[in-house]
């Protein structure tokens, strides 16, 4: 476990606010945001991020259904296309996926531990809470 990893999980499970996730995610230098991107996509993959998981994510991210990273998320082949979302440029499309991929790993990462980690697990990222 890595604090970058604790944190972006904190943001997924709620433990702290989405305002506070955006505000972190600004702060750091350009070259750090999309290397936070691919990270958060590989904890979407790893959590079995769904393409159905789209419309819910999208809504709850509070974007527009218009908007790249939600036009991207909703085209199916999941991996592929956090892929592009990860390599988005601009720094408000950016921030868009930031939001899209810590709501979408909230998703994933929910049913999850509903479906398999519901009698306990080894997860590190779910024992967050306990540790506070």
């Amino acid at each position: 476990m890595n604090e970058r990893d604790a944190l972006l999980n904190e943001f997924a499970q709620g433990l702290r606010p989405m305002s506070e996730g955006v505000a972190w995610f600004d702060g750091l230098r350009e070259e750090e945001q999309p290397e936070v991107l691919r990270c958060l996509r590989h904890h979407c993959v790893q959590a079995r991020a769904l393409t159905e998981d789209a419309p819910e994510s999208i809504r709850r991210a509070g974007l527009r259904p218009t908007h790249t990273p939600a036009v991207l998320l909703s085209r199916g082949r999941i991996d592929e296309q956090l892929g592009k979302i990860a390599g988005l440029e601009p720094l408000d499309e950016r921030r868009k996926a930031f939001r899209l991929l810590i709501v979408l790993l909230s998703i994933a990462d929910r049913r999850r531990r509903d479906r398999f980690c519901s009698d306990g697990c080894g997860h590190w990222w779910h024992q967050l809470s306990q540790t506070e």
